[in-house]
């Protein structure tokens, strides 16, 4: 059980979920994920609705050391378009983004990005986690 859910906080409490379906691309990857607002993964990592819970349930592995409660920066990914469908970082956050490496202005951390619908986005994955990811099982 992460952090924040034996505190007794839930995670879909903290983040809006997405009000209409897009699409998440990887760019890099060339993958894209068609996100079905209304059935979103649950039970994983991060908030549900999360940059990290959708790539990971596409089979996109980034790593999570925290479990995606922001108590890390090991799920820094870049936002390269459709930045305005996610809400502003927090401080914490913030915070947390200090330690990751080859921070860009477009850096988040994947399990605090809730897209509302908006638009598409498309991400891209920091060079140095990009050889750890598994595009299809083996």
């Amino acid at each position: 059980m992460s952090y924040v859910r034996s505190l007794g906080v839930r995670l879909s409490d903290k983040f809006p979920r997405p009000t209409r379906s897009y699409e998440l691309k990887v760019r890099g990857l060339d993958r894209t994920i068609l996100v079905d607002h209304e059935n979103l993964p649950e039970g994983g990592e991060g908030a549900p609705g999360s940059l990290l819970s959708l790539l990971l349930a596409a089979g996109i592995e980034v790593d999570h050391t925290c479990g995606g409660v922001c108590a890390c920066s090991t799920c820094h990914i870049y936002v390269e378009e459709g930045e305005d469908s996610l809400q502003e970082s927090t401080e914490e956050e913030e915070d947390q983004l200090d330690f990751a490496p080859a921070l860009r202005p477009t850096s988040r951390l994947s399990c605090q990005c809730v897209p509302d619908g908006s638009s598409d986005v498309t991400v891209e994955l920091p060079s140095w986690n990009r050889n750890e990811v598994s595009e299809e099982p083996h």
